[in-house]
């Protein structure tokens, strides 16, 4: 039974909506049709309940007021979906917006989901499903490039590993075999590897990942327990990478998992995050990096790709 209210209901007085078993976090800056194109997705969800809370950092909360914006969140509220729009105008970087956010959820589960993201139909019940059958502390859907899906790299896919058996802790950091499976989540890698898989029409799969960018669940409580995203004041406003530091905590504490398949589409619009000079995990996990990871002129072998840009960043189509 969905718990979105259809159509025929909305002109109808306001009626009693279920606690929501997910808060949904936005967190938005200066994002238009993007932003349309997830709450979009969002509305297209029916189950479970969830809840919409957006923070927007856009100057002056022009964003907000877009005519479209303003409309995606009146089908959300006729749905039911409790939409929330908070100002969060001081920019302090990534991880203290996302703090922000996570200080603003009560639900059990919140997915972080970024603001250029369309998520498919059923996608946040799947992910629901997956993190309570499997007990782990986060369950992502990593974003697909739909424009790559011509473009096959099975040498990136070489590491894709289903997950078998209880999903245990685990540590990841550069350097280490696991590290290496964040090319799994370059281009269309992801829809491939689903199409290999054969999986049923609403089934998923768990498989071992690095880290998931852009749209994941949380079990609210792990991920508090593990810190949050309260390292934030350890580092410089222009940062990235802020997503790998808070799940390889909760990694480490109860373990996370990615699904194939994904039902997250990346709308492959530019980065509106240009500084990304400082990498999260390169300042939080300094100490436990060995001396015999650096190259001669001090730079660790997998520091930069080719094209200059941080493995460690947020979602990369390349």
């Amino acid at each position: 039974m969905t718990t979105a209210r259809w159509s025929g209901d909305w002109g109808s007085a306001s009626q009693p909506t279920p606690e929501p078993m997910v808060d949904v976090l936005i967190p938005t800056a200066g994002r238009v049709t993007e932003l349309v194109a997830t709450l979009a997705g969002l509305a297209g969800q029916d189950d479970p309940a969830f809840r919409v809370v957006v923070s927007d950092q856009s100057v002056g909360g022009a964003g907000m007021q877009d005519p479209t914006v303003q409309a995606m969140l009146r089908v959300l509220a006729a749905q039911g979906r409790q939409p929330v729009v908070l100002r969060h105008e001081e920019r302090r970087g990534l991880a203290e917006h996302r703090q922000f956010l996570l200080d603003a959820a009560t639900a059990p589960y919140v997915l972080f989901l970024d603001d250029d993201v369309w998520l498919e139909p059923s996608s946040i019940a799947r992910m629901l499903d997956a993190i309570r059958q499997l007990g782990c502390g986060f369950v992502g859907a990593a974003v697909q490039g739909l424009s790559y899906l011509d473009d096959r790299r099975p040498h990136q896919q070489t590491t894709f590993e289903p997950w078998e058996g209880p999903v245990v802790p685990e540590v990841i950091r550069r350097g280490v075999p696991g590290f290496d499976r964040w090319q799994l989540h370059n281009a269309a890698n992801l829809a491939h590897i689903a199409a290999e898989l054969d999986v049923p029409r609403g089934g998923w799969v768990p498989y071992r990942v690095a880290w998931v960018g852009a749209c994941v669940l949380y079990d609210r409580a792990v991920l508090v327990d593990s810190g949050g995203f309260g390292f934030w004041r350890d580092l410089p406003t222009g940062h990235a990478g802020e997503d790998v530091v808070a799940q390889w905590n909760v990694m480490e504490r109860a373990g996370g998992v990615g699904i194939v398949p994904s039902g997250a589409v990346h709308l492959e619009s530019p980065t509106t995050v240009t500084d990304r000079s400082v990498d999260a995990p390169d300042v939080l996990f300094v100490d436990e990096r060995l001396p015999d990871e650096r190259l001669p002129d001090g730079r660790l072998p997998d520091e930069r790709l080719p094209d200059g840009q941080l493995p460690a960043g947020h979602h990369q189509h390349i």
